[in-house]
């Protein structure tokens, strides 16, 4: 049962943590918390004309959050809050479903397919967007 949960790429992009380190000047900044199994997350944005310019996150967590979390780091620069906002619905549904689309850079999100059978731990991949979104709401740049 936990292999199925944790794929070799689940494990890939925990390790690799793109973008993992704090952002120096950040227009925004959200921590979020998962109180059921203890996840930590912040992340912090730099942003202009409404977009991500940079963005860096640190965590205290578990694989699945932090390999969302890299995925994010990997393709949030470019992104506003409507296009997160849209994304987070989408991987909600992949959870909830175990079926999702996503355009092409984002297609390492359909590896989250495995959570989907395990409600308890669909929290912990969408703790990063939370935090990611919440970032962006508070940023003092037009977000």
């Amino acid at each position: 049962m936990i292999q199925d949960l944790y794929q070799k790429d689940l494990l890939r992009y925990a390790a690799d943590a793109v973008a993992e380190g704090p952002l120096p000047d950040a227009d925004g900044e959200a921590t979020v918390d998962n109180p059921t199994c203890g996840d930590r997350i912040t992340m912090q944005v730099k942003m202009a004309d409404g977009k991500i310019t940079a963005l860096g996150h640190e965590s205290r967590s578990c694989v699945l959050c932090q390999a969302a979390a890299s995925v994010i780091g990997e393709n949030a620069v470019g992104s506003s809050l409507a296009d997160l906002s849209t994304l987070r619905g989408q991987v909600e549904q992949l959870l909830q479903t175990g079926d999702g689309q996503f355009e092409e850079a984002w297609q390492k999100l359909k590896s989250f397919q495995a959570v989907a059978t395990h409600k308890s731990r669909h929290t912990c991949v969408l703790l990063p967007f939370d935090a990611l979104i919440e970032a962006l709401s508070k940023s003092t740049v037009n977000a």
